[in-house]
């Protein structure tokens, strides 16, 4: 009974990493790079819309050049960052992509 258990143990793990090899190679790259591509793209827009949001309403207001020197400055960090972020995203997917070609040309799939 108990070597029964083990062997049942043992065959269901093989079947998850079997079934998640498998899921691996039937991954759509193209298809996440067009979603990663159009989410970048609405997360600029979004920035972007933000961002003029702001500098409309310092019209409606009395603001000191200091504050708006700060306010660029701080919107210019933002830019940044998010430019930085899709960069390490795209570069990501690339990684995944790769290794995934790696451990298929090493196991000796197509």
């Amino acid at each position: 009974m108990r070597n029964y258990l083990i062997v049942m143990v043992a065959t269901i793990c093989l079947g998850f990493s079997l079934a998640t090899e498998a899921r691996a190679q039937n991954v759509d790259w193209n298809a996440q790079g067009k979603m990663l591509k159009s989410q970048q793209k609405l997360e600029r827009s979004a920035l972007k819309v933000q961002q003029q949001n702001r500098k409309l309403s310092w019209k409606s207001q009395r603001t000191n050049p200091s504050q708006v020197a700060q306010a660029n400055h701080e919107m210019q960090r933002e830019r940044r960052d998010l430019k930085q972020r899709q960069k390490d995203a795209r570069q990501d997917l690339k990684d995944r992509q790769r290794s995934t070609r790696d451990m298929q040309r090493a196991y000796g799939h197509s």
